[in-house]
This record gives structure tokens, sequence and C-alpha cells, in this order.
């Protein structure tokens, strides 16, 4: 990309990316890395792992920014390299709190309960 598209997200504090599809393709790498510390038969890894691995052959499908976003259709690209490193961060959270093993002790009576 020779220069920025746009000047501005219109979004107070996210500033334009100058090359997000090399960004976004860095951080959904590290997000892949960082969810081999889930097992595999975790349904968190398995979701997040489907959704990233779809989201990078789209980008590699569709290197142009506009379409990408167009065909996402879930907020400008600064969004979604935001999102990514919220997933980021959160898939680090996750495989430290190991929430695929069991309970420590008994769940009280009620408790998965909804109304």
């Amino acid at each position: 990309m020779a220069g920025l598209l746009k000047r501005t997200t219109g979004l107070v504090g996210l500033a334009v990316e100058a090359k997000p599809i090399e960004k976004l393709t860095l951080v959904y790498n590290k997000l892949l890395t960082a969810l081999q510390d889930v097992p595999k038969e975790a349904a968190y890894r398995e979701y997040t792992e489907q959704m990233v691995n779809d989201r990078l052959a789209s980008l590699q499908q569709e290197p142009d920014v506009s379409k990408f976003e167009n065909k996402l259709k879930v907020g400008q690209i600064e969004e979604i390299i935001k999102q990514a490193e919220d997933e980021l961060f959160l898939t680090r959270k996750m495989a430290g709190w190991k929430t695929w093993e069991p309970l420590k002790e008994e769940a009280p009576p009620g408790q998965w309960k909804w109304p």
C-alpha cells in the first residue's frame, strides 16, 4: 500500500492502520500460535481456530481492504485488528485459566439453571 487510503476511521481512539493486511495477518498468526496451548478438543479452540483460518483465507483471496471489510461485514479493518488483538489477549488468559478442566468442587445446586 503506497499510502493511507483514508484519513480517519471515524471512531474515537481508533487510528487508521498504515499496513492493515500485514498487521491483521501477524495478529492472526500469533493467535493461532497461542491456541496451541489450549487442548484440541476444547470448544473455544475449535471455534476460534476455525474463525481465524476462515478470515486468513478470505484475506488471502481478497487482499483489497474495502472488499475484505464488505465480505466480513463486521466493521472496518482497524476494528477487526482490535478484535483480533483482544481475542489474542483472551486466548492467553484462557490457557492460564484452563477452563476445559473439570470443576475442582461440585457446583452449587441451580448454578447452571437459567430461567
